[in-house]
């Protein structure tokens, strides 16, 4: 069975950089210690379920729209079908961008500040996860630091996966159907993606050589997975994790992504040197990418979600 290792962040070793090396070709899967979050990462789980389990008329009040897509939302779209959960987005609280876009569940006290917390400490991990990949491509450091990932374009969301239909039966009328899983399988767009999940279980992703193997719950780690951006700057070396989130059955399911991005003006396109020597794919920016994929988050588009492959030279 293809492995999804554990790498400890504050002391990798030249094994554990093999191991990663190997994950990240196969499924794009590892799991970290080392990080030294466990009292802030308790703390965000503490508010996650409290904001979830909140009365639907302070969920209501921040519902996502296209024109305002950071807040509460309970009908996302993947691969044109509904997912069965709710989620919770927002950008850097502090950032320019974050301050315009955001909206917070006010008669929660203290959730705004964890969620902040949560931003930051995240986000400085998520660049020293990335240095830890370029470690393992072997990349020098010049190439890792002219591809680095942007806190300012990168979002938290808070995921709660429960038993049955998040929306009420009388506003499904005009709704796609739910899909088979809970969460479709799909690519994220960025650079990587760091995961908090709890001990339900429920996510898989996708080996070249095994298909369908479980990433599995364990205490006091953070899930790491590639995503679109990275699979480009490696010229398909590294593997986007391809991932799904099964059915809940018997008891409902919470996550935390953080979702770290390039820049909004930053080129992607691969990186010369790093596996085959000719390109394959063409340059595009973040920014259109990302435009495509939030568009379609929200109805059928007509066409399954906008991933990397769609700049693929063929």
């Amino acid at each position: 069975m293809a492995d999804v290792p554990t790498i400890d962040i504050s002391q990798p070793g030249s094994s554990d950089l093999r191991a990663l090396d190997q994950a990240c070709q196969d499924h794009g899967f590892f799991l970290m210690t080392g990080h030294g979050l466990d009292d802030l990462i308790e703390r965000t789980w503490q508010h996650t379920h409290r904001f979830f389990a909140s009365p639907k008329a302070i969920k209501e009040n921040i519902r996502r729209t296209e024109d305002r897509p950071m807040g509460w939302y309970d009908r996302e779209l993947t691969k044109r079908f509904r997912d069965c959960k709710e989620v919770f987005d927002y950008m850097e609280p502090e950032g320019t961008a974050g301050k315009l876009r955001n909206r917070w569940p006010d008669p929660l006290p203290g959730f705004r500040d964890t969620q902040s917390d949560f931003f930051v400490a995240f986000s400085n991990l998520a660049k020293k996860t990335l240095e830890l990949v370029h470690s393992a491509l072997g990349s020098n450091p010049s190439v890792a630091e002219a591809h680095p990932g942007s806190a300012p374009t990168s979002t938290v969301r808070l995921n709660y996966y429960p038993t049955i239909d998040p929306v009420p039966p009388e506003e499904r009328d005009d709704l796609p159907a739910l899909g088979e899983t809970a969460l479709g399988y799909h690519t994220d767009p960025g650079v990587l993606t760091l995961l908090l999940q709890d001990t339900t279980g429920g996510l898989q992703t996708h080996s070249r050589e095994y298909g369908w193997i479980d990433v599995p719950p364990s205490e006091g780690t953070i899930v790491v997975n590639l995503a679109d951006s990275l699979q480009v700057w490696t010229n398909d070396r590294y593997r986007a994790a391809v991932h799904r989130v099964v059915p809940m059955t018997d008891q409902a399911r919470y996550s935390i992504p953080y979702f770290y991005n390039p820049s909004l003006t930053a080129v992607i396109e691969p990186i010369p040197g790093i596996g085959d020597p000719a390109p394959h794919y063409r340059p595009f920016t973040w920014g259109e990418f990302i435009q495509a994929r939030v568009d379609d988050n929200f109805g059928d588009l007509g066409a399954e979600d906008t991933q990397a492959g769609h700049f693929r030279i063929t």
